[in-house]
């Protein structure tokens, strides 16, 4: 008999979204994607360097040229000198370093605190350590962290607390006021910081991305979390990145190591060589995505869905309640499939307690603008 270590863990929302909507010849707005391609220089640079006979392992920390462009990138952006022998490791996706970074230093009965609704690799990985994670509800409507709420769930386990922003699935932003709190409240703690920032270029109304990079006192107990997948349009390369201080990078090491060992090689020479020759695609990424947002948004503007355009990353929360309020968010999102042709995601699988009465799905806009025109025009028909 098997004694499983992940007994409540099943097929992901996400597989099983995506699997409807190619079943059903649906439109898939369910997850996280673009239904569009990379630069073409970067594209173009992957063959070149298979070509090249760039097909063996890679250094374990990540090719150095790599790791040299996301520390320009970090000190350009943020204003901090990261050493990118001793402080940057690439890793094959920004999952895995989420992964090697909390089975580092979590043991047996640690607790981990976590802000729901919340990324669904968070707490298995807690989980496979021996740790425990507890779940804290963001406020309603702004998802904002009540801090009061977070200074009464520390404890003298409490190992980690994990923040996101631009936050999936809201699009919310952590401020450097919040950095601040957080600072002060974990000042005389033993604890350690995991802070996922893929969507980081991903921030629009003139808005800045507050880095924990950029917060010294937290960088220095932190793991930096980023995605070349989610900035360069092409996530099914897996491929993204830690930063974290010299002794916390090694011992992440020490797991990386045992985990993937490296990352696809070809990969990152091709992302190295287009980091360098063309460091103003992460500028432009703010107003490219945002355009998307507001396109499909303003698209929306008569439909019976109610929003708040997104602050950042690629996905825009709706409410249904108007519509259809006799159904929880999972069936809601089952029936736009089947019956409306547009895939979603159900924002309550992001909570360990989803909130009574929530009724939200999320849809990401990372696609063509056709794309985003025909989604509309099902969803506005409803």
């Amino acid at each position: 008999m098997i004694r499983s270590k992940l007994p409540d863990v099943g097929t992901t929302i996400f597989t099983r979204m995506s699997q409807l909507a190619a079943q059903t010849g649906a439109l898939n707005l369910s997850q996280g994607f673009p239904d569009f391609n990379g630069p073409q220089p970067l594209l173009d640079a992957v063959g070149r360097h298979v070509c090249a006979g760039h097909n063996q392992y890679a250094p374990m920390t990540g090719l150095p040229a790599l790791r040299q462009q996301v520390a320009s990138k970090v000190l350009r952006l943020y204003g901090v000198q990261v050493d990118a022998d001793e402080e940057v490791t690439i890793t094959p996706g920004a999952t895995e370093a989420i992964f090697c970074a909390i089975q580092a230093v979590i043991h047996s009965g640690d607790e981990v605190i976590v802000f729901d609704p919340s990324y669904d690799a968070y707490d298995p990985a807690v989980t496979l350590a021996g740790g425990r994670c507890v779940h804290l509800p963001l406020n309603e409507g702004d998802f904002r962290i009540d801090w009061q709420a977070f200074s009464d769930a520390l404890s003298p386990r409490t190992r980690m607390v994990i923040l996101n922003s631009p936050h999936n699935p809201s699009g919310a932003l952590i401020t450097r006021e919040d950095l601040d709190t957080l600072a002060a409240l974990i000042a005389d703690r033993e604890l350690y910081m995991l802070s996922d920032e893929v969507y980081e270029h991903l921030v629009f109304d003139g808005a800045r991305h507050a880095s924990v990079l950029a917060h010294p006192q937290l960088y220095a107990r932190a793991f930096v979390v980023s995605s070349f997948g989610k900035t360069y349009h092409v996530t099914g390369w897996k491929t993204g990145y830690v930063i974290a201080p010299p002794a916390l990078s090694a011992e992440l090491r020490k797991v990386h190591q045992y985990v993937n060992f490296c990352g696809v090689t070809p990969l990152q020479h091709a992302l190295a060589e287009f980091m360098a020759e063309h460091p103003e695609h992460v500028d432009e990424l703010p107003a490219f995505y945002q355009a998307k947002r507001d396109l499909f948004c303003d698209l929306l503007e008569g439909s019976r869905f109610r929003f708040t355009r997104a602050p950042g990353t690629y996905f825009q929360l709706l409410d249904y309640s108007a519509i259809r309020p006799d159904l929880g968010d999972v069936d809601m999102a089952l029936w736009l499939t089947r019956e409306h042709g547009v895939a979603s995601i159900p924002v309550s699988v992001f909570y360990q307690q989803p909130i009574a009465g929530q009724r939200l799905i999320r849809l990401c806009f990372a696609k063509r603008e056709e794309t985003l025109r025909h989604a509309a025009e099902k969803l506005c028909a409803i």
